[in-house]
């Protein structure tokens, strides 16, 4: 367990200095939140922003941070190097996922703040219920991540594809252009992402509004699974 906290705190340290997972996890999110807030004319559309907003800070860190770290890892021989040594590699790896995940949850809490004691938003939904709902979002977009490190053969491959899935995602989901105003056929389009079934669970959520939300909950559920399955059985150590 020392181990892990003392790898946990090393990838604390690292992500300060790259700075982009921060940036982009963190100060992005709050400030989109910010800026939205001022254009919100009622309690609703602010507990809207939050939902969607909200993910952005997972989907950097799901889809950008991990897969890159871990093919960075990898592609410097990293763990293989841990293969040698009396620490696992795989405690390495649960460290990054860890923060990760801590990441994640504190953007997501930032994005709450700024809402919350910037513009005076009273969330409608029962917060446990969001809380459950983001956990699982988390886990569907950090799976996909981590099947991109597990599939492409180079930092630079792993780079490209999650460009190809994070701006997409970034910018048709509803975490940034809300997902009601786009064009019907794009919103037909824009569902392959599991993003945007995770913004419109929240969105429900948030509204204490959870009806019809069955097939976004499958969806996320299986991408979780699907995702972490093939991952396990196709990473590769070096």
């Amino acid at each position: 367990m020392n181990t892990f906290w003392l790898l946990y705190k090393a990838e604390i340290k690292l992500s300060f200095r790259e700075m982009s997972s921060v940036i982009f996890g963190l100060i992005l999110p709050a400030g989109l939140m910010a800026l939205m807030g001022m254009f919100a004319h009622s309690n609703e559309e602010m507990n809207l922003s939050f939902a969607a907003i909200a993910t952005i800070g997972l989907c950097a860190t799901g889809l950008m941070s991990l897969p890159l770290s871990l093919s960075s890892y990898r592609e410097q021989k990293v763990l293989k190097r841990y293969k040698v040594t009396p620490i696992s590699p795989v405690i390495l790896l649960f460290a990054h996922v860890s923060y990760c995940f801590s990441l994640s949850i504190f953007s997501m809490l930032m994005v709450f703040a700024v809402a919350k004691f910037g513009y005076g938003m009273n969330f409608i939904g029962s917060p446990l219920k969001f809380i459950a709902g983001y956990l699982l979002v988390m886990a569907a977009i950090h799976s996909i991540g981590l099947i991109i490190a597990s599939l492409s053969q180079s930092e630079k491959t792993t780079g490209a594809i999650s460009s190809a899935l994070y701006f997409p995602m970034f910018l048709l989901s509803g975490a940034t252009i809300p997902f009601e105003i786009m064009p019907s056929f794009l919103q037909s389009i824009v569902k392959i992402f599991p993003l945007t079934h995770g913004i419109e669970l929240l969105k429900g959520i948030a509204l204490n509004q959870p009806t019809n939300l069955t097939f976004s909950l499958t969806v996320l559920i299986l991408t979780a699974i699907v995702c972490l399955i093939i991952s396990i059985k196709f990473f590769k150590w070096e």
